[in-house]
């Protein structure tokens, strides 16, 4: 039997104009949108921390999102959902590159 695994679904945002004004709009964005979706157990978005400067970090982002769903349906009708379908919609034109990964991950305990 297959154990039971949550969907991470994270993504990073480069925008065109990385401006802080911008930044904190897409951030007020990801919050009005991407919240509160049925099935996500978290949420977060932030910014960039430029002050990790190790090799292997990865500074080709000014936003990340990170949102963590209890099953891939969740994860899959977020996909189709007007409020995420609005998201993109309206922050889409100041999207310069995005990457999304996401990941199978166990439930805790």
């Amino acid at each position: 039997m297959k154990n039971q695994m949550h969907l991470a679904h994270i993504v990073f945002f480069k925008l065109k104009d990385g401006s802080p004004a911008l930044v904190q709009e897409l951030l007020d964005g990801c919050q009005e949108f991407l919240t509160g979706h049925p099935g996500t157990v978290y949420y977060s978005a932030g910014t960039l921390n430029p002050e990790l400067k190790r090799p292997v970090n990865d500074h080709d982002y000014h936003v990340a999102l990170h949102v963590v769903f209890d099953s891939r349906d969740s994860h899959d009708l977020y996909q189709i959902a007007a409020r995420h379908l609005k998201f993109i919609e309206k922050f889409k034109p100041n999207w310069e590159t995005i990457r999304v990964f996401d990941s199978d991950i166990p439930l805790a305990g």
